[in-house]
Protein backbone atom coordinates (compact mmCIF):
# COMPACT_ATOMS: atom_id res chain seq x y z
CA UNK A 1 0.00 0.00 0.00
CA UNK A 2 2.91 2.52 0.53
CA UNK A 3 4.10 2.29 -3.02
CA UNK A 4 0.52 2.89 -4.18
CA UNK A 5 1.22 6.03 -1.72
CA UNK A 6 4.01 6.75 -3.20
CA UNK A 7 3.29 6.39 -6.50
CA UNK A 8 0.30 8.28 -6.52
CA UNK A 9 2.17 11.96 -7.54
CA UNK A 10 3.50 10.37 -10.26
CA UNK A 11 0.39 9.15 -11.43
CA UNK A 12 -1.59 11.86 -11.42
CA UNK A 13 1.45 14.01 -12.59
CA UNK A 14 -0.49 15.54 -15.68
CA UNK A 15 -3.29 16.55 -13.77
CA UNK A 16 -1.15 18.14 -11.23
CA UNK A 17 0.61 20.11 -13.84
CA UNK A 18 -2.83 20.92 -15.66
CA UNK A 19 -4.04 21.99 -12.24
CA UNK A 20 -1.50 24.07 -11.96
CA UNK A 21 -1.54 25.69 -15.22
CA UNK A 22 -5.01 26.53 -14.11
CA UNK A 23 -4.56 27.91 -11.13
CA UNK A 24 -1.52 30.42 -12.59
CA UNK A 25 -4.23 31.39 -15.16
CA UNK A 26 -6.91 32.24 -12.76
CA UNK A 27 -4.80 33.05 -9.36
CA UNK A 28 -1.26 33.17 -9.36
CA UNK A 29 -0.77 33.00 -5.48
CA UNK A 30 -2.11 29.06 -5.73
CA UNK A 31 0.87 27.54 -7.84
CA UNK A 32 1.84 23.84 -7.76
CA UNK A 33 0.33 21.18 -5.71
CA UNK A 34 3.51 21.20 -3.75
CA UNK A 35 4.16 24.44 -3.08
CA UNK A 36 4.07 25.76 0.66
CA UNK A 37 1.02 28.17 0.68
CA UNK A 38 -1.14 29.34 3.77
CA UNK A 39 -4.60 28.49 3.31
CA UNK A 40 -4.34 25.53 0.96
CA UNK A 41 -3.75 21.86 2.21
CA UNK A 42 -3.16 18.21 -0.05
CA UNK A 43 -5.24 15.30 0.67
CA UNK A 44 -3.65 12.15 -1.13
CA UNK A 45 -5.91 8.73 -0.89
CA UNK A 46 -5.46 5.45 -2.16
CA UNK A 47 -7.95 2.35 -1.78
CA UNK A 48 -6.65 -1.21 -2.02
CA UNK A 49 -8.94 -3.82 -1.32
CA UNK A 50 -10.27 -2.97 2.09
CA UNK A 51 -7.41 -0.76 2.64
CA UNK A 52 -8.02 3.16 2.64
CA UNK A 53 -5.00 5.25 3.25
CA UNK A 54 -5.12 8.99 3.53
CA UNK A 55 -1.87 11.06 3.66
CA UNK A 56 -2.57 14.67 4.96
CA UNK A 57 0.27 17.49 4.03
CA UNK A 58 -0.30 20.82 5.31
CA UNK A 59 1.55 24.03 6.88
CA UNK A 60 1.41 24.39 10.15
CA UNK A 61 0.08 27.87 9.78
CA UNK A 62 -3.27 26.19 8.77
CA UNK A 63 -3.74 23.95 11.59
CA UNK A 64 -2.36 26.04 14.36
CA UNK A 65 -1.68 29.48 12.75
CA UNK A 66 1.78 30.26 13.32
CA UNK A 67 5.00 28.21 11.79
CA UNK A 68 7.70 28.88 14.67
CA UNK A 69 8.61 26.43 17.93
CA UNK A 70 6.25 26.99 20.53
CA UNK A 71 7.89 28.45 23.36
CA UNK A 72 4.62 30.30 25.28
CA UNK A 73 2.31 28.11 27.22
CA UNK A 74 -0.27 29.33 24.52
CA UNK A 75 1.52 28.03 21.97
CA UNK A 76 2.68 24.90 23.74
CA UNK A 77 -1.49 23.88 24.54
CA UNK A 78 -2.50 25.40 20.81
CA UNK A 79 -0.23 22.59 19.40
CA UNK A 80 -1.59 19.56 22.03
CA UNK A 81 -5.13 20.29 20.76
CA UNK A 82 -4.09 20.21 17.48
CA UNK A 83 -2.05 17.24 17.67
CA UNK A 84 -4.67 15.22 19.80
CA UNK A 85 -7.71 16.36 17.03
CA UNK A 86 -5.66 15.21 14.69
CA UNK A 87 -5.28 11.89 15.77
CA UNK A 88 -9.31 11.06 15.28
CA UNK A 89 -9.42 10.53 11.85
CA UNK A 90 -13.33 9.76 12.68
CA UNK A 91 -13.84 13.33 13.52
CA UNK A 92 -12.00 14.68 10.60
CA UNK A 93 -12.95 12.65 7.15
CA UNK A 94 -16.55 11.30 6.96
CA UNK A 95 -17.04 8.36 5.19
CA UNK A 96 -20.35 6.51 3.70
CA UNK A 97 -21.25 4.87 6.85
CA UNK A 98 -21.97 1.61 4.98
CA UNK A 99 -18.60 0.88 4.20
CA UNK A 100 -17.87 -0.06 7.62
CA UNK A 101 -14.61 1.82 7.98
CA UNK A 102 -12.48 1.25 10.66
CA UNK A 103 -9.43 3.92 11.61
CA UNK A 104 -6.11 1.07 12.22
CA UNK A 105 -3.49 3.91 11.86
CA UNK A 106 -2.82 7.07 12.34
CA UNK A 107 0.30 9.24 12.77
CA UNK A 108 0.89 12.67 13.28
CA UNK A 109 4.24 14.75 12.42
CA UNK A 110 5.96 18.02 12.35
CA UNK A 111 8.87 19.53 13.05
CA UNK A 112 6.66 21.79 15.45
CA UNK A 113 5.74 18.29 17.18
CA UNK A 114 9.23 17.66 18.17
CA UNK A 115 9.75 15.23 14.99
CA UNK A 116 12.72 15.20 13.48
CA UNK A 117 12.82 17.13 9.51
CA UNK A 118 12.20 13.92 7.43
CA UNK A 119 14.06 16.09 4.49
CA UNK A 120 17.36 15.22 3.01
CA UNK A 121 17.73 18.46 3.30
CA UNK A 122 20.97 20.35 5.41
CA UNK A 123 19.30 23.12 7.59
CA UNK A 124 23.41 24.22 7.87
CA UNK A 125 21.91 28.24 7.46
CA UNK A 126 20.50 27.56 10.67
CA UNK A 127 17.04 27.06 13.19
CA UNK A 128 15.72 29.88 11.41
CA UNK A 129 16.23 28.13 8.06
CA UNK A 130 14.64 24.64 9.65
CA UNK A 131 11.32 26.13 10.95
CA UNK A 132 10.44 29.22 8.23
CA UNK A 133 8.28 26.74 6.60
CA UNK A 134 7.03 24.36 9.23
CA UNK A 135 4.87 21.38 7.82
CA UNK A 136 2.10 19.08 9.14
CA UNK A 137 1.78 15.31 7.93
CA UNK A 138 -1.19 13.24 8.76
CA UNK A 139 -0.86 9.71 7.80
CA UNK A 140 -4.06 7.80 8.12
CA UNK A 141 -4.98 4.30 7.64
CA UNK A 142 -8.89 2.43 7.64
CA UNK A 143 -9.99 -1.16 6.72
CA UNK A 144 -13.32 -1.09 5.13
CA UNK A 145 -15.49 -4.14 5.61
CA UNK A 146 -17.46 -2.76 2.36
CA UNK A 147 -14.98 -0.83 0.31
CA UNK A 148 -17.05 -0.99 -3.12
CA UNK A 149 -19.51 1.25 -1.08
CA UNK A 150 -16.75 4.05 -0.71
CA UNK A 151 -18.30 6.72 -3.25
CA UNK A 152 -17.45 9.97 -1.42
CA UNK A 153 -15.16 11.64 1.10
CA UNK A 154 -16.68 14.78 3.38
CA UNK A 155 -13.59 16.83 4.22
CA UNK A 156 -16.49 19.29 6.39
CA UNK A 157 -15.14 18.47 10.01
CA UNK A 158 -11.48 18.99 8.70
CA UNK A 159 -12.44 22.32 7.71
CA UNK A 160 -14.09 23.05 10.86
CA UNK A 161 -11.64 21.98 12.69
CA UNK A 162 -9.15 24.09 10.90
CA UNK A 163 -10.70 27.02 9.64
CA UNK A 164 -7.56 28.76 8.36
CA UNK A 165 -7.37 25.94 5.77
CA UNK A 166 -9.10 27.11 2.92
CA UNK A 167 -8.24 24.65 -0.11
CA UNK A 168 -7.49 20.93 0.03
CA UNK A 169 -6.12 19.46 -3.38
CA UNK A 170 -7.30 15.94 -3.26
CA UNK A 171 -5.71 12.72 -5.60
CA UNK A 172 -6.98 9.98 -5.48
CA UNK A 173 -6.29 6.45 -6.57
CA UNK A 174 -8.75 4.01 -6.19
CA UNK A 175 -9.02 0.42 -8.49
CA UNK A 176 -11.50 2.20 -10.74
CA UNK A 177 -10.40 5.49 -10.90
CA UNK A 178 -7.94 8.22 -10.82
CA UNK A 179 -8.43 11.69 -10.15
CA UNK A 180 -7.82 15.07 -8.44
CA UNK A 181 -10.19 17.64 -6.98
CA UNK A 182 -9.87 20.99 -5.14
CA UNK A 183 -12.28 21.21 -2.21
CA UNK A 184 -13.32 24.19 0.11
CA UNK A 185 -15.05 24.91 3.05
CA UNK A 186 -18.31 25.93 0.91
CA UNK A 187 -18.19 22.39 -1.23
CA UNK A 188 -16.29 20.18 1.31
CA UNK A 189 -17.23 16.42 -0.48
CA UNK A 190 -15.26 14.66 -2.93
CA UNK A 191 -17.24 12.59 -4.70
CA UNK A 192 -15.54 9.67 -6.70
Amino acid sequence: MRRLLLALPFALMPLAAAQAADEHDHDHEHGSLGAHVHGVARLDMALDGRTLELELDTPAMNIVGFEHPATTAADKMTLALAKETLLKPHALFSLPEGAGCTATKQRVESTLFGDKDDDDHDHADGDAAEHEHSEIHGHYQFTCSAPNVLNKLDLTQLFKSFPATQTIQVQLVTPKRQMGAEVRPSNPVVKF
